[in-house]
């Protein structure tokens, strides 16, 4: 078992997903990877992750919903979650809202798309 924090990598777009943790990979991060919240919470409870990138805007469970599970578990509301959003852009065109993620309790946030360069700065501000 490794000593290196585990960061859990979840968003419905597996290309962002590979590049994502493909770069924090190379900044010697070790990742997990899940591809909607409901896969996300199994993930977590398999290896319990100490940061969760998130994404918003996904099938099954979304980032919020999660998010907000997370945070209100005495197991869980520890990890670090920075959510990733490009919801600025759909408000019009969903049910998402800003309302949802000015109320939410993640640690931070990015916007999409994503700088990777940032989202791994992030990611180090929190980890320490």
């Amino acid at each position: 078992m490794s000593t290196k924090p585990l960061i859990l990598v979840v968003d419905d777009d597996p290309d962002l997903v590979e590049s994502v943790t493909m770069k924090l990979e190379s900044m010697n991060f070790r990742t997990a990877k899940a591809y909607d919240g409901v896969e996300a919470m199994e993930q977590i409870q398999k290896e319990k992750p100490a940061l969760v990138i998130l994404d918003v805007m996904m099938p099954r469970k979304n980032g919020y919903v999660l998010c907000d599970e997370l945070k209100k578990s005495d197991d869980y509301k520890g990890i670090i979650v920075v959510l990733l959003t490009a919801v600025a852009d759909a408000v019009p065109s969903t049910s998402y809202t800003h309302w949802d993620g000015k109320n939410t309790l993640a640690d931070d946030y990015v916007p999409k798309p994503i700088d990777l360069n940032k989202l791994v700065e992030i990611v180090k501000d929190h980890l320490g």
